[in-house]
């Protein structure tokens, strides 16, 4: 044969599927899983990505053979096409070890200081809140309250829910442990976790052999919240501890990702959590939450609520503003909203490092928003919720993004931060995302995107190195109210401006019809007026 064309190409499959539901979750349900796993290799083909110069005979054959359209074929250069993935085995590899770049090492958190290592987990949670912030604070406080949990023998029982496991996980071994020391275990396992789901069912299985409680999702709904439970017995009471987190109970990603997570004894939040269980594990109707948003129940319509509220207080002259940091922000109605607060004057900072459907900065539809995105060393992957309240902040963490799968199709939750110091501390975090110069892009008014450059005059602030270097004197420092007021009286000014405008076209209109008529007429004052 003669070779008349040599073409470089990469093909991606859909990599998602449904599944049918059925009563008899352990085997139809699970076998249903492990028979669509096996068709991902040969699932639909939605994307080309072929090198430049391809063969148009070559790429013809290809677009009728996967019944695939010109929008889904991406023109790309050879270097992109090398699959990165395969550098893996040489960073893990045991040669290398050595010429690696070391990772900074996690310092402590402000609310959980190397004093408090030598005590009782337990006795520092009934004391204070402690908040984690990944991956400049360790996750080992979390691992330590599971692996004491799991030898008290004053520990009765750990609820925990469970979307993605890190390789050999301490979690899933502090579990086993307590189930081997007769304490109950109930774990969601949330089985359909997108291309976790071999390892998921393989260690849920582990659990469910060992004695522990397994629930394999909820209905149509994945579990994506991330919160866990321990009920203790002290004395002649019980005491619940809690954890909730924006990430995943992963170690490996601990490292990786930015994440905040809130260990507490706090009976406020540990009604709720405990509530939540209650509900998910079908042993009651959802009651009112104090503490914590929840979807698929209301959490659209809550957050919707506190966005109208910041909009009333900018309308009525009075101090507002929201700040929000996601992943990703696509739903609808929520961005209808956000532009209605922007027309009413509340200034809106948006940190959103992925998807975002929301144009900022448009004359007369969202010129008081601001979008950034950060994409640096660490994956940001924390959620925060700032409304300004007219200076009574109220702040919430949590798992769900400003999505339309997250609010309507996903088992979420968003915890309100009650604690003083947890809540400045949250601020500072947005704080520092606002002032990060070193990875952070502006979304403009077209969609595209704008490198954030430091003037000459200013010095370079990495996030992904000022929080290794976070001091109580920082969090003094923060201020998240500045701009807000700011924002409420530009937009007081622009309408008395435009009101203005309006009285002197009609003083104009009414000496024009009667030109005669004296300006001292009764009628033309009150216009005046």
């Amino acid at each position: 044969m003669e070779i008349l064309a040599i073409n470089l190409f990469r093909i991606t499959r859909n990599g998602d599927f449904t599944l049918e539901e059925s009563e008899d979750i352990d085997t139809n349900f699970l076998e249903e899983i492990k028979q669509k796993l096996k068709t991902r290799k040969t699932g639909r083909v939605v994307r080309i990505e072929v090198e430049e110069k391809y063969d148009p005979w070559m790429m013809r054959l290809l677009k009728k053979r996967w019944a695939i359209d010109t929008d889904n074929v991406f023109e790309v250069s050879k270097n992109s096409l090398m699959d990165f993935t395969g550098l893996w085995q040489i960073i893990g590899h045991q040669e290398f070890v050595d010429v690696m770049p070391p990772q900074h090492p996690p310092v402590p958190p402000l609310t959980y200081s190397n004093a408090d290592r030598g005590d009782n987990i337990f006795d520092i949670l009934k004391a204070k809140d402690v908040l984690l912030h990944h991956p400049y604070n360790s996750i080992s406080p979390l691992l330590t309250l599971l692996s004491q949990a799991a030898e008290d023998p004053d520990v009765l029982a750990i609820k925990i829910t469970i979307y993605r496991l890190a390789d050999d996980s301490r979690i899933i071994s502090a579990l086993l442990k307590a189930a081997e020391n007769g304490k109950h275990v109930s774990v969601l396992f949330e089985v359909k976790a997108r291309f976790d789901e071999e390892n998921n069912m393989r260690e849920a299985k582990r659990l469910q052999q060992a004695g522990c409680f397994v629930i394999y999702g909820v209905g149509s709904f994945k579990t994506h919240t991330k919160l866990l439970m321990i009920v203790r017995k002290e004395g002649n009471k019980v005491r619940r501890y809690v954890h909730m987190s924006s990430g995943n109970y992963n170690e490996k990603t601990a490292r990786l990702y930015t994440d905040l997570s809130l260990l507490t004894a706090n009976d406020k939040y540990a009604d709720d959590v405990s509530e939540f269980f209650n509900v998910i594990t079908g042993h009651s109707n959802p009651e009112t939450y104090r503490y914590l948003i929840t979807a698929p129940r209301d959490m659209r319509q809550q957050l919707i609520e506190l966005i109208r509220s910041e909009a009333r207080n900018a309308r009525e002259g009075k101090e507002a503003g929201i700040i929000i940091k996601v992943n990703s922000l696509e739903d609808r109605e929520t961005i209808h909203e956000l532009y209605q607060a922007s027309q009413a004057g509340v200034p809106i900072k948006l940190i959103v490092r992925g998807i975002c459907c929301l144009r900022p900065v448009r004359e007369d539809l969202s010129e008081n928003i601001q979008v950034r995105s950060i994409v640096g060393e660490y994956l940001e992957h924390a959620r925060i919720y700032y409304f300004h309240n007219q200076g009574k902040p109220l702040v919430y963490g949590g798992s769900a993004d400003i999505m339309v799968r997250s609010f309507d199709r996903r088992l979420e939750s968003l915890f309100q931060v009650l604690d003083p110091a947890v809540l400045k501390e949250c601020m500072l975090m947005l704080d520092f995302n606002l002032r990060d110069n070193t990875n952070s892009y502006t979304l403009q008014e077209d969609g595209s995107y704008r490198k954030i450059v430091p003037a000459e005059d200013d010095l370079p602030f990495n996030i992904h190195k000022e929080f290794f270097r976070l001091t109580q004197e920082d969090l003094e420092a923060v201020n998240l109210y500045e701009d807000h007021l700011k924002g409420v009286v530009q937009r007081l000014l622009k309408t008395k401006a435009a009101e203005d405008k309006k009285a002197q076209a009609a003083v104009k209109k009414a000496q024009k019809a009667e030109p005669q008529q004296e300006l001292e007429d009764e009628a033309v004052q009150e216009v005046k007026k």
